[in-house]
């Protein structure tokens, strides 16, 4: 295994991150519990969670993730061994069935309170804004949403987590979801105050979406901030199962079809492609597609999710997988053929 540090810390992570959100949905805690001690057993020691989580979000199961988690925790008492990254949702269609919408004080404190409980743990690692508040492009949303102006609340955010650092209830803060404007805005505050900046950001990145490539690497390279990449295989359209007929009535995309961001034709055209690379290269689409978020300089750390230990295996395997010049060369062909499907 490899590992990296999170940006300004003294924290070592596994560049392959333990996705967790089909857990409580799709996966039961057995079978999150043999996830659990396979990957670790790899050398992975970085989990990535949510209090949303388990995906779709629901009222009866949001959760449910966390908690088992926390029941793993107790059971193998590593907690010093484990690297923790949480969420708190902020997105309105998302937290109905949670909280009143915003990161007031109030309810980061809640929020931090009762991921602490579920996790069964002092502190949190890494602690992230799921969504920006604001009314921004989400999910891959191509036009901005011109609306009234947002009333800028960074400072008071900003404020209220350094708080919660200082209290040792997290060690680190980070943004997912968020804008080139959002990043340099909140950390520009940061400085200003002499508060503890974001230290990572975790959004999608994959083969069929690179537009954190656009704005955002820039701007992290700059400010000293890396990417935890999430969905590096578009909800596993880019495993070409899909493509092949071994996907199942129970694969997330025909089982949750309201996910369509994967779905269009220039994905399917793209992810064809894609398929007849690793096919070339005698590597499966998998390994090519996770090898090469995980060779990208922004990068310390690529999430990866399965529901099987067949498929944690195969993802844990690109770690030995290098992306050569000439790989490079053909993936930017296909890129530039076409660029971004799925934004």
């Amino acid at each position: 295994m490899i590992y990296n540090p999170i940006p300004n810390t003294d924290i070592q992570v596994s560049k392959i991150c333990l996705g967790t959100m089909t857990w409580g949905e799709q996966n039961s805690q057995e079978e999150a519990f043999e996830q659990l001690d396979f990957a670790f057993e790899q050398g992975v020691n970085f989990l990535d969670t949510a209090e949303l989580y388990p995906v779709p979000h629901k009222a009866s199961t949001f959760t449910n993730t966390e908690s088992i988690i926390g029941k793993w925790l107790r059971n193998k008492n590593n907690r010093q061994d484990v690297v923790i990254a949480t969420k708190i949702s902020g997105f309105a269609p998302m937290t109905e069935h949670i909280r009143p919408l915003g990161y007031t004080k109030s309810e980061l404190t809640k929020a931090v309170d009762a991921s602490l409980s579920r996790l069964q743990t002092d502190y949190i690692d890494l602690y992230q804004l799921h969504w920006p508040e604001r009314q921004t492009n989400f999910f891959g949303q191509l036009n901005y949403p011109y609306a009234e102006k947002w009333n800028d609340n960074f400072l008071e955010v900003l404020t209220s987590l350094n708080e919660l650092v200082q209290e040792g209830k997290i060690r680190h803060i980070g943004l997912s979801n968020e804008t080139p404007w959002g990043v340099l805005h909140s950390n520009s505050i940061a400085k200003q105050q002499s508060l503890k900046p974001f230290v990572s950001i975790q959004n999608p990145y994959s083969l069929l979406n690179r537009t954190f490539e656009i704005g955002l690497s820039e701007i992290c390279h700059y400010e000293d901030i890396k990417l935890l990449a999430y969905s590096p295989l578009a909800f596993g359209r880019l495993t070409g199962k899909y493509n092949d007929g071994t996907a199942t009535p129970f694969s997330r995309l025909n089982q949750f079809t309201q996910f369509s961001r994967y779905s269009n034709e220039q994905c399917l055209n793209a992810t064809s492609r894609y398929i007849a690379l690793a096919k070339n290269l005698d590597i499966s689409p998998t390994q090519l597609a996770l090898a090469f978020v995980n060779s990208r300089p922004f990068l310390y750390s690529n999430i990866i999710g399965a529901t099987s230990l067949s498929q944690l295996k195969e993802n844990i395997s690109s770690i030995d997988i290098s992306i050569t010049e000439e790989i490079e060369q053909a993936i930017d062909q296909i890129h530039h053929l076409i660029p971004n499907p799925a934004p």
